[in-house]
This record gives C-alpha cells, sequence and structure tokens, in this order.
C-alpha cells in the first residue's frame, strides 16, 4: 500500500484501541512512523537532497560576468556558447567539463539574465474571449495528395470563426492570389455571411505588398483592398515570422487537425472538383464534434453564431485574374511560366486568359477555345491532342513523336485500343495514309463520348475494319444502344433526339448565378398617393 493508505490504516487502528506498539508489530513499521501518523492523515514531503557538486560550479560566476557584459556589447561580437566555452578552457584553466554541460548552464541562465537587465520578459499567454459573428483568421497549409496515381503537393486553404471554431476548407493547386481569394469566397458561402469585426492574416503576398518596418502598417496589393472592400473585411496583420504565429493559433491548429484526421492516409483522387467534394462532406461532418472541454459542439456554437454574421453582397466578386498572351508557333500560350496548348488556327494572334486558382479558360474574343488545369511545377506544359489534329492531317509524320501524343496516352485518352487500329490500319495501307485515317478517328472524339469511339474501334479491330466509316458506324451503334431507354417516352414510342437550343438558352447557361434581390416598384407609391391626394382637393 502507498505511505498515504498505510497512514490512514494505522489511524484506523488506533482509532479502534490499538496500541502504538500493536500498530507498529502489525504493519512493520517503526514507532517513529506511528507517531507520524497519528499527528497528520498526510505524510510528510520526502526531504530534498541538496545538489550535487558539479565541476562547473567554480566557473559558473565567470559565465554570468560574460552574460551581462553582452548586453552591452553590439548585437553581432556577442559571446557565442562556443566561445565561452574556449575562453573558460583558455583562460581560467577549466578541465573536465564537457561542451554539452557548459550549453545547457547557458540555456538556463542566459533568460533569466535578460529577464533581470529588463531585456526580454518572460513571455506571457493571455486567454482570450470571441464574441460571436466578430472574428475569424485565414492561412494557408500544405498537403501532399495522389492526383490520379502521381504525388503533388498543394495548398489548403483555411478560414475559421474564432467563437465557433467553424472552419471552412479548400484545396488548390497553389497559394496565389487567385487561390486566396477563391477561398474566401467559397468560405463566405459556406457559412453565408461575413464575420463583422476583424479577419487575422499572415503576411501573404497575395494580401501584402510591403511590411512597413515594425508596425502593423502594411501597403496591400490592389485586388485584394478591392475584395476587402467589396466583402466589408476589416484585416489584422500578425507580426511577421514566428513571433506572430500564436497571434492566429486558431486557424493554425485547425489545419494540424484537419490534416492529421482526413488526409491520413494520403487520399487517391482524379481531380480537384472530386478531392473538394470530400472536403465538404468533411467540413459537414466535422459539426459534431467538441472542441477541448466545451460543452456544445461546432455546430451548436456556429448556430448561435450565423445569424450574426454581415450579409453577402448581392454580385460576386471576380476573383479569377485575366491575361493576353499572344500564341506562338507551336500553337501554345505562356501563362505563369507554364505553357499551354489552344487550336492551330489561333496562331500568331492574340487570346485571352481567365486564370482560377486550379484551372484556366482561354478566350477568343468572347468564344471558348480551350480549359486547361492549372500546372503546379514552373516551366511545364499542358497540351491537347486535339488542338492539332486539322496540322497533323497536313503533317501526319509529326504524329508518333508528338508531345501531345505523349501526354494524351499518360492521361489515358489515347488508349492501347487506338494503338492497335493505328499499327493495323498502317500495315494495310502504309504508314501515311494509316495515320492520317486516325486522325480522322481521334476527329470523332469531339461529336462522340470517348467510350462509345473507343468500343468502335475494339470491334473494328475485331473485325477488321480499317477504314474510318466503319469506325463510326460502330461508334454510333454504341451510342444509339446506350441512348435507348432514354429515348423513348411511357407509351414506347422512340422520341426524336432534341438536338436544337435556342440562343438564349445558350447564353444563358453559360452565365453564372444571379443573386441580386428582384426589382420592386414599392417606391413610386408614393406617386400614386400623391395624385389621390391631389384629385381630391
Amino acid at each position: 500500500m502507498s505511505k498515504v493508505e498505510l497512514f490512514a490504516a494505522l489511524r484506523r487502528d488506533s482509532a479502534a484501541g490499538a496500541s502504538g506498539r500493536t500498530l507498529a508489530l502489525r504493519y512493520r513499521v517503526s514507532r517513529n512512523t506511528v507517531r507520524e501518523a497519528l499527528q497528520s492523515a498526510l505524510p510528510k514531503p520526502r526531504k530534498q537532497l541538496p545538489p550535487r557538486a558539479s565541476r562547473l560550479d567554480p566557473f559558473k560566476p565567470v559565465i554570468d560576468d560574460i552574460l551581462r557584459a553582452d548586453l552591452s556589447a553590439p548585437r553581432k561580437q556577442r559571446h557565442t556558447v562556443r566561445r565561452i566555452f574556449a575562453r573558460l578552457l583558455d583562460e581560467h584553466g577549466m578541465q573536465g567539463v564537457s561542451y554539452q554541460v557548459v550549453r545547457g548552464y547557458v540555456a538556463q541562465r542566459k533568460p533569466k539574465i535578460h529577464a533581470e537587465a529588463g531585456r526580454g520578459p518572460v513571455a506571457v499567454f493571455f486567454p482570450q474571449t470571441h464574441r460571436p459573428g466578430v472574428e475569424a483568421e485565414v492561412d494557408f497549409g500544405e498537403v501532399t495528395i495522389n492526383l490520379r496515381g502521381a504525388p503533388v503537393t498543394c495548398m489548403l486553404f483555411a478560414l475559421r470563426l474564432s467563437f465557433s471554431g467553424k472552419a471552412v476548407h479548400r484545396i488548390f493547386a497553389s497559394g496565389g492570389q487567385e487561390a486566396f481569394l477563391e477561398g474566401h469566397e467559397h468560405a463566405f458561402e459556406a457559412l453565408g455571411g461575413v464575420p463583422v469585426g476583424k479577419i487575422r492574416y499572415d503576411n501573404l503576398r497575395a494580401a501584402v505588398a510591403q511590411v512597413l518596418g515594425f508596425s502593423r502598417q502594411r501597403v496591400e496589393t490592389a485586388r485584394w483592398t478591392a475584395f476587402r472592400s467589396h466583402y466589408g473585411i476589416e484585416a489584422f496583420y500578425c507580426q511577421p515570422g514566428l513571433q506572430g504565429a500564436h497571434e492566429k493559433g486558431g486557424v493554425e491548429g485547425q489545419i494540424g487537425w484537419f490534416r492529421r484526421n482526413h488526409l491520413v492516409p494520403v487520399p487517391d483522387v482524379e481531380s480537384f472538383e472530386q478531392l473538394n467534394a470530400m472536403v465538404d462532406a468533411w467540413d459537414a461532418a466535422d459539426n459534431a464534434r467538441r472542441i477541448g472541454s466545451r460543452p456544445r459542439t461546432v455546430g451548436e456554437h456556429f448556430a448561435i453564431e450565423q445569424p450574426l454574421l454581415a450579409p453577402l453582397p448581392d454580385e460576386r466578386f471576380e476573383t479569377g485574374t485575366w491575361v493576353a498572351p499572344r500564341v506562338d508557333r507551336y500553337s501554345q500560350i505562356t501563362v505563369r511560366t507554364n505553357r499551354y496548348s489552344v487550336p492551330i488556327h489561333l496562331v500568331g494572334r492574340q487570346v485571352r486568359v481567365h486564370l482560377h486558382a486550379s484551372h484556366l479558360v482561354v478566350y477568343d474574343g468572347r468564344d471558348e477555345v480551350a480549359r486547361h488545369e492549372r500546372l503546379m511545377a514552373k516551366g511545364g506544359s499542358r497540351l491537347n491532342l486535339d488542338h492539332y489534329l486539322e496540322g497533323l492531317l497536313r503533317k501526319p509524320g509529326a504524329l508518333p513523336g508528338a508531345t501531345a501524343l505523349e501526354q494524351a496516352r499518360a492521361a489515358g485518352k489515347f488508349t492501347p485500343v487506338h494503338d492497335a487500329w493505328w499499327a493495323a490500319v498502317c500495315k494495310a495501307h502504309g504508314d501515311a495514309a494509316g495515320t492520317r485515317a486516325l486522325i480522322e478517328v481521334l476527329l470523332l472524339h469531339r461529336h462522340m463520348p470517348h467510350e462509345h469511339v473507343v468500343a468502335g474501334l475494339a470491334t473494328a479491330v475485331r473485325a477488321g475494319a480499317l477504314t474510318v466509316d466503319a469506325v463510326a458506324l460502330e461508334a454510333r451503334k454504341f451510342a444509339e444502344a446506350d441512348d435507348a431507354p432514354a429515348a423513348r417516352d411511357d407509351s414506347g414510342f422512340r422520341r426524336p433526339p432534341n438536338n436544337v437550343v435556342s440562343l438564349t438558352q445558350r447564353r444563358l447557361a453559360q452565365l453564372p448565378q444571379d443573386r441580386r434581390p428582384l426589382p420592386t416598384v414599392t417606391a413610386y407609391d408614393q406617386l400614386l398617393r400623391l395624385r389621390r391626394e391631389g384629385t381630391a382637393t
């Protein structure tokens, strides 16, 4: 038994009438122990042994004097631990003391000497109370995912409300300004409002162009200033470096928690859209968790906070960036050090590019001509084989070694079935004619689903049909077989396909959702009231 339990047993038996000698024999302790137990229910604390003497003791005053002298020395000419150790050996004859012992004493003593001199007081952290709907914190963190089988490093955006702990996350290909603004917009849409007070930030390049001295003043980027004005955000910038990390410790810990609980093991995804759909589901499930010892869940606290958020503006902010590169002779444009393909008829012309966080859209005038997923590394290229087909019809010999063909193979768009049909048709009709036939087959992908064309190619290979018309016929058979159940009405009669779309419907399908309030004529009712009053007079 423990000593406390021993004292309790001795006191209990003594109250029952047992003598001190009997208690000492029964519990095999000394009479002094019995006496101490009867005097106090708690045993006396164990006596602390005096600190053991060290060979460094005679030199500790010397080290203290050196550290005090450094307080007034130039900043770049102060003693390091290695220099102190060398002086003790050379000037004071120290022997038998290792460098690690000196380093441990300096690390323990130096902060105390600085505090005694009024230099650098001990860091103190104060608990904070946050009002609902007032404050939030924003930060980025690195995460690794398996994108189409290859590990890539992405950026996790997080916006966390300080009161409820409700956090909204988004994963982007990079942490640039487009991702910074799109992350805010998605978070405000998910929360249904904007915090009415301050939002805490690091000194991110997406928001801060320059830090002015040691103050809180910053020179902000123009687009970030416009975005803040649009949503009514009041920014609070933390101190640069590690000194300011504690000023937004909530979101710092939130990113680590989210990464450990939802991104372990590393997720395998095919696109960022699929990944962010998973992130949205995780955010919704996190409403049921409790933070620390809070009596309510995150969702219950957020239900209190959400009505107190400022409403969203009627119109959305354009978060993408517009650039206007020129198409080179390789039918490529350069955007942020990376190269992307466009249709070959645009060679030499200037196009407009709408750059988003994870993708970019290329326009020729008002027409969309290309869409690419953004590259994460620098100096890369993303080429679409479809953009080069018209040129390859004139130069079929360039297809076997084309970079666009290798990228199409790596992406799974140019399948082994294509290669098998290509080899067969080249053997039958020659390389030039066979390659042209393959290019005409690839043109079918513009009008028919990929899986139907591949199925038509597989059937043509088995049947030995080495013409484009045979492949197109077999592909249409698979397309009709897939569309057959949906193309019949309730009476069993086949409905004609509706391929005609009005120009108005086509334009409306490409426009973003209009969230502005409906117009009202309530303000004009006062004119009717004035007219009735004039008629009465």
